[in-house]
């Protein structure tokens, strides 16, 4: 059986696209505006990574306290039985 792959997006635009596309957007922001929205644009995927990271982190410490709270759990447990 054959199964054919479905882009999320459809096909990504080539040379002639690109070219299009870059016109339309000088033609919208201006040449001098630009280099400002990509920047600014840059900007803000650098604090969205950030962010991500720090959830990332909080995530992973909680897992981490999580599962030595189990363990300090099975030893009381283990202890109780034993007395």
């Amino acid at each position: 059986m054959v199964v054919e792959m479905i882009p999320l997006f459809g096909p990504i635009p080539g040379g002639m696209e690109l070219a299009v596309i870059l016109l339309i957007a000088v033609l919208l922001f201006g040449a001098n505006k630009i280099p400002k929205l990509a920047r600014s644009t840059g900007e803000a995927m650098g604090e969205f990574k950030k962010g991500r990271q720090e959830v990332e982190t909080e995530l992973r410490e909680m897992q981490e306290s999580g599962s030595s709270a189990e363990t300090e759990g099975d030893s009381a447990v283990e202890a109780d039985a034993e007395v």
